[in-house]
C-alpha cells in the first residue's frame, strides 16, 4: 500500500472516463461527487473535477485537465470532517489529514504564490479540502467517508516485548517438590517452548522461586494448624 498522497492518472474510455480500479482486490465504487474542487496543503483550490470514493481510497479527477488526478487510501487518512467555519476555510469542505511517510509538514510560512510556482512534492502534503460545488452535499460525503473508512482499519501488529512467562501446572507442582539446589529443565534449556522467558532466563527462574516458596510457605502454614488443633 503506498502511504501518502499519489498522483492518479488511470481511467477507463480512453482517459475520459471514470478511475480504473483495483477489482481483483475486491475494490468497489461507492459514491461519486461532480463538481468537487480540491485544495492541497495551503494552495489555492484547483479547477473542480470529480471525486470518487471506494471501499479502498479516494480518487479526485479534473474535469479540465484530463492527466491530473490524485489518490489517497483509507489507511492513509489519519482525520476526515465537516467544515463549515469561513474563518478556517473559505468554502465548505471535507477537510482531511494524511499520513506520509516521512511525516515532515510542509512550509506553512510560504505564501501561495510561491508554492504553486514550485513543483508540487505529494509526499509531503497532509491537508487535503475537497469542496463540492452543492454544500449541501458534505453531510452525505462525510458518511460516505465513515462507511468506508471502517472498511479498512488499521492492521493489528503484533509487537514481541514484554516477559510472557508461560508454565503449566504439572511444571508448577513438580518443582514445588524439588529441593532449592535442583535447578529448573527450562532454566537450562532456553527453546523450551512450555516456558519462555525472551532471554531473562534468571528473572523467570526467580519468579519460579517465588511461586515454589509460596506453596511451601502455606504447606507450613497447614502444617502448624493440624499442630495447634492437636494440642487442644
Amino acid at each position: 500500500m503506498a502511504v501518502g498522497l499519489r498522483q492518479f492518472t488511470a481511467r477507463s474510455g480512453n482517459g475520459a472516463g471514470e478511475p480504473v480500479l483495483g477489482t481483483d482486490n475486491g475494490e468497489e465504487l461507492v459514491h461519486v461527487q461532480p463538481s468537487v474542487s480540491v485544495a492541497l496543503g495551503n494552495r489555492a483550490p484547483e479547477s473542480p473535477g470529480t471525486l470518487y470514493i471506494t471501499t479502498r481510497q479516494v480518487v479526485w479527477l479534473s474535469d479540465v485537465d484530463r492527466t491530473k488526478g490524485y489518490a489517497v487510501d483509507f489507511l492513509s487518512l489519519s482525520l476526515h470532517a465537516v467544515s463549515r467555519d469561513p474563518e478556517a476555510y473559505s468554502s465548505p469542505c471535507i477537510y482531511t489529514q494524511i499520513e506520509t511517510e516521512d511525516n515532515e509538514v510542509e512550509d506553512e510560512t510560504d505564501d501561495s504564490d510561491s508554492e504553486c510556482s514550485e513543483v508540487l512534492d505529494l509526499s509531503k502534503i497532509r491537508e487535503m479540502r475537497l469542496s463540492p460545488s452543492d454544500a449541501s452535499q458534505l453531510d452525505t460525503m462525510f458518511q460516505v467517508f465513515c462507511e468506508c473508512a471502517e472498511l479498512n482499519p488499521e492492521p493489528i501488529v503484533e509487537e514481541d516485548e514484554g516477559h510472557n512467562w508461560i508454565f503449566s501446572a504439572d511444571q508448577l507442582e513438580d518443582g514445588a517438590g524439588e529441593s532449592d539446589d535442583v535447578e529448573w529443565n527450562f532454566s537450562q534449556n532456553p527453546t523450551n517452548t512450555i516456558g519462555r522467558s525472551n532471554g531473562h532466563h534468571d528473572l523467570s527462574r526467580n519468579v519460579l522461586e517465588l511461586q515454589i516458596n509460596d506453596q511451601r510457605f502455606e504447606d507450613a502454614d497447614e502444617m502448624e494448624e493440624v499442630t495447634d488443633s492437636g494440642h487442644q
